[in-house]
């Protein structure tokens, strides 16, 4: 192909290569120059023109990019017609799109003419979505550059596109339960679920609901199995953490076998997989009580679609599987991943209370009141607490007292919270924790326990412990830590709070972690507040502005 500037005189069937605009007309680009249009660019005073000229063997860009979609349409696969050098090509049917990567890679490093473009491989589509887009990028190629991009193109053992289906499979599911855990969390499991094997044209059988023991789950699995489950899924009340764990040790129980357990994709990392004969079984991660992705979505399409799912599928998943940020993973970023199901409204913003327990009688200090101890400005210790706790998104604030009452409420006057007395304060912490939650409105789905001598929190520091709660995917205790040390305060979900009602003694909700360390994350913060309490004399002269009591 000759490009450049062409003598009107030999400008007829040549290219044109930029658009212009003559007096009552335009030349588009890619025009055929005619005898029409050469006379129109010599009234207006054209010498001569940038045009493209081809070649003895070029193919006009249309028909080269014609013929590279002729070699990679497959079944299922529909295609555009060509225009401007581009054609289409698009899914007849919802499915997952599996790619032959190393191929299409082989297409474009042939020459820079030619170029393919694609979804991102094993891409849940929908009917007449576009998969690729073929683009021919000068206005001709050499007919010897398209013969090879078309060889490449044709080789491999399949097509380098396919759609496969998703198909109509009947799935059963068996939700495990543990006394303390809520109801409405191990629903959302359900729901989730439930939509998700919806959005991919499959159905559920009645979810059979068993306790959260090896045999129960085996028999239950079994009865979905009998029932004509195509795919068993098993969600647990507590994780799974080894392949001996409760789920995965009943689905061998159930004559299955575990495949894989674990994979590199966040969230999802605890799936299991397994197979009861030629039926998958998984036991599921605690995030697929989340309509957001995670893993579980992605070996699900697969399944689904009749794609076989082998351990090394799982292991090459890692590129690419860190799916979002959270605030214990911050990654800030332009765009949100691809969301399965599309159905799923987004999750709305957690409601989450604050209580500051400022009831104790400061021994350690005594005489002083350690909580109405003043910084320079005059303003008590409890008071910039408080003040910390208003400056973060939690609603409402309740603020426990014991002793010395009156002083502690004078020193919160005028400021937006809810006094809750403790009568029994001198029985110890546990007595100032029972009053504050018996204090906490009905709506309140997690609540942050502050203490009344850590006045250096401030308020981005809770709204960090906030961002990162979400019971669904596990985070239903979230603790502070620096430097790998663990802190205050901590916020804990309201399916904790029976079992928090039921601490006797001088003694906080901490030792509760132990129990429920699979529903517990940790947020690294930049400074050691979240360390430093004051209930010491020595301990108070760090505290910045402290001066009098």
């Amino acid at each position: 192909m000759i490009f450049g500037p062409t003598p009107l005189e030999e400008a007829k069937g040549a290219i044109l290569a930029h658009s212009l605009r003559l007096p009552g007309r335009v030349l588009k680009k890619g025009t055929v120059l005619d005898d029409d249009a050469v006379a129109a660019l010599k009234e207006a005073g054209k010498r001569d023109v940038i045009t493209a000229r081809l070649e003895a063997g070029d193919v006009p860009e249309n028909e080269a990019a014609e013929r590279l979609a002729t070699t990679l349409t497959a079944p299922l696969i529909a295609r555009s017609r060509a225009a401007t050098g581009r054609v289409n090509l698009l899914a007849e049917t919802a499915g997952l799109l599996v790619l032959d990567a190393r191929r299409i890679d082989a297409v474009n490093a042939v020459d820079e003419s030619l170029t393919v473009a694609t979804l991102p491989n094993h891409t849940p589509v929908t009917p007449r979505e576009m998969i690729a887009t073929i683009k021919v990028i000068p206005f001709a190629v050499p007919g010897a550059v398209l013969g090879v991009v078309e060889a490449v193109a044709r080789g491999g053992r399949g097509p380098a596109f396919a759609v496969h289906p998703f198909r109509p499979l009947k799935v059963g599911l068996v939700l495990t339960e543990l006394p303390g855990v809520k109801e409405s969390v191990m629903e959302g499991a359900v729901e989730a679920t439930s939509a998700r094997v919806e959005s991919l044209c499959g159905t559920m059988l009645p979810v059979e609901r068993v306790r959260h023991e090896e045999g129960p789950v085996a028999e239950a699995l079994s009865r979905l199995k009998r029932a004509g489950a195509q795919m068993l899924l098993v969600a647990g009340a507590s994780a799974v953490v080894d392949r001996r764990d409760v789920g995965p040790a009943a689905i061998v129980r159930a004559g299955g076998r575990i495949e894989h357990f674990g994979m590199p994709v966040d969230p999802g990392n605890l799936l299991c997989l397994g197979r009861i004969g030629d039926i998958p079984a998984m036991v599921l991660p605690g995030c697929a009580r989340s309509p957001k992705l995670n893993g579980f979505d992605w070996v699900l399409q697969r399944l689904f679609a009749g794609v076989p799912v082998a351990p090394a599928d799982i292991m090459a998943m890692g590129v690419g599987g860190l799916l979002k940020e959270i605030e214990v993973r911050p990654l800030p970023r332009e765009q949100a991943p691809r969301v399965a199901p599309p159905a799923l409204a987004p999750r709305r913003a957690r409601t989450v209370a604050a209580i500051v327990l400022a009831a104790g009688r400061s021994r350690r200090m005594a005489p002083l009141n350690k909580l109405l101890v003043a910084d320079a400005q005059g303003t008590p210790m409890v008071a910039r607490v408080v003040d910390n706790v208003l400056a973060s998104h939690a609603r409402p604030i309740i603020v426990v007292t014991g002793h010395e009452r009156d002083r502690v409420e004078e020193a919160l006057a005028g400021r937006p919270v809810i006094s809750a007395h403790a009568d029994d304060y001198a029985e110890g912490l546990s007595a100032s924790l029972k009053a504050g939650i018996a204090a906490l409105p009905p709506d309140a789905e997690g609540v942050l326990i502050c203490l009344g001598d850590m006045p250096l929190v401030a308020g981005p520091m809770l709204d960090r412990l906030i961002a990162a709660f979400d019971p669904e995917e596990g985070r239903a205790i979230v603790m502070p830590t620096f430097r790998g040390k663990q802190g205050n305060p901590m916020l804990w979900a309201r399916e904790f709070i029976a079992e928090i009602m039921t601490i006797t003694g001088d003694v906080g909700a901490r030792h509760l972690v132990g129990r429920h360390g699979d529903r517990m994350v940790e947020v690294e913060m930049a400074d050691d507040a979240v360390l430093r309490d004051f209930d010491t004399t020595d301990a108070l002269k760090g505290l910045p502005g402290a001066a009098r009591g």
